[in-house]
């Protein structure tokens, strides 16, 4: 399964570390593509409507874009959002309608969770233009979140890539910190600085060295936001929920099901399929063999009832014909003769009706039925339809019938 990674391009601040607030959103998209989630096939900036196409599409905030504090969730249902606002009114520095929140994956009203916050605009902004361009975005993932491991991560700042930036993440929470002054080696403990894995970007990794005073792993931009692949965050909660209908929502479904949590699944409902074909080919196999020996054993028995009966086409057919043959020198008559349709009809005739009109053709007896009402002709056709003969009613006649042979003989 493909995936794809979009880096969303920062939140816009007003002279923000020197750089001019800009109206409107950005046009160009950093990405990668990875075609199984460990290698990267393609990777560049390119507008949204040239972004390569994939099975699953995953947003990437930074870490300066996402905010984050721990509360007790309120029991609220489907009023969550509103009821997360009320909640945290007096620490958040912005209005609330202003402002996204996501939960914690798992998480339930009242629980103690962590709760995701960014700007409401710029989130939905992003989402929109891609999805304008016809990319549609399966899950938005922060590119650090609050871990029971300390991790930190040098990386070049984005305005000046003479600066140095710490995304350091731990059990109490995730920020970005700048690495000028003694204020972030104040707030890391001894042993957060002992405990935590620590990675840099190769472009600031012998700084970041230096600073820490310890070996780092270098990793790359896009070796640590395939780690993403591995996480349930997905910011794209309440408002902005992703919103599927027919085609695309069993597309969403199929590619949650590609996923690789789901790959014991996948091979359990493979198994299961394959064992039901096997067991069906067996059983039509079986059912084959029993027809087959159901077919000899008729055969058989015109062989040897019938030794004059060589050539073996429809064997019950020629069985009936031979029987008819014996019945007619016997002088018995047949099931089709006048005789016995009249006989049958004489079996079940209404002792208050009288017969006005009669005529036989070809194997079959018409009655007259004129003034006779529904209940007599009912009960008249139920009674030679339980002895086995074939019945038409029309226009105030009766028809009686044998039951059809098995048809003509094959050529």
């Amino acid at each position: 399964m493909t995936n794809l990674l979009i880096f969303l391009n920062p939140r816009n601040r007003l002279r923000a570390m020197g750089r001019p607030s800009v109206e409107g959103l950005p046009v160009e998209y950093d990405y990668l593509l990875s075609p199984d989630g460990v290698q990267v096939s393609a990777q560049g900036r390119c507008p949204a409507a040239l972004l390569p196409r994939a099975d699953h599409v995953i947003a990437v905030a930074a870490a300066a874009d996402v905010s984050w504090q721990r509360v007790q969730l309120p029991r609220a249902g489907r009023q969550m959002r509103a009821a997360l606002a009320g909640t945290m009114e007096e620490s958040l520095l912005e209005d609330p309608e202003d402002l996204h929140f996501a939960i914690e994956p798992e998480a339930a009203g009242g629980d103690r969770a962590w709760v995701a916050i960014t700007s409401m605009r710029w989130l939905a902004g992003q989402l929109a233009q891609l999805e304008a361009a016809q990319v549609f975005v399966d899950s938005v993932a922060p590119l650090a979140r609050p871990e029971l491991l300390p991790r930190g991560h040098f990386h070049p700042s984005d305005s000046d890539p003479q600066r140095m930036l710490l995304s350091w993440s731990h059990a109490e929470g995730a920020a970005e910190l700048l690495l000028e002054g003694n204020l972030t080696r104040q707030l890391l403990t001894p042993q957060m600085l002992q405990t935590a894995q620590w990675s840099a970007s190769p472009a600031v990794a012998a700084s970041a060295e230096q600073w820490l005073g310890a070996p780092v792993t270098v990793l790359t931009s896009a070796q640590r936001a395939l780690r993403l692949l591995d996480s349930n965050w997905n910011l794209r909660q309440f408002e902005l929920a992703p919103r599927t209908r027919g085609v695309r929502a069993l597309r969403q479904l199929l590619r949650g099901l590609m996923r690789p949590n789901w790959r014991p699944v996948r091979w359990g409902l493979t198994g299961l399929i394959l064992v039901q074909l096997l067991g069906l080919n067996l059983l039509a196999w079986r059912q084959s063999q029993q027809l087959k020996q159901q077919r000899a054993a008729i055969d058989t028995t015109l062989t040897s009832s019938f030794p004059q009966q060589r050539a073996i086409l429809d064997a019950p057919l020629q069985m009936r014909r031979e029987t008819e043959k014996l019945r007619g020198s016997a002088g018995r008559p047949g099931e089709q003769e006048m005789e016995t349709l009249l006989a049958a009809a004489a079996s079940r005739w209404p002792v208050e009706r009288t017969l006005e009109a009669w005529s036989f053709e070809a194997g079959q007896l018409q009655l007259s039925a004129k003034g006779w009402n529904d209940a007599q002709v009912q009960q008249f056709s139920q009674q030679l339809r339980s002895d086995g003969w074939l019945i038409d009613v029309s226009e105030g006649r009766i028809n009686i019938r044998p039951a059809a042979p098995n048809g003509p003989l094959k050529p």
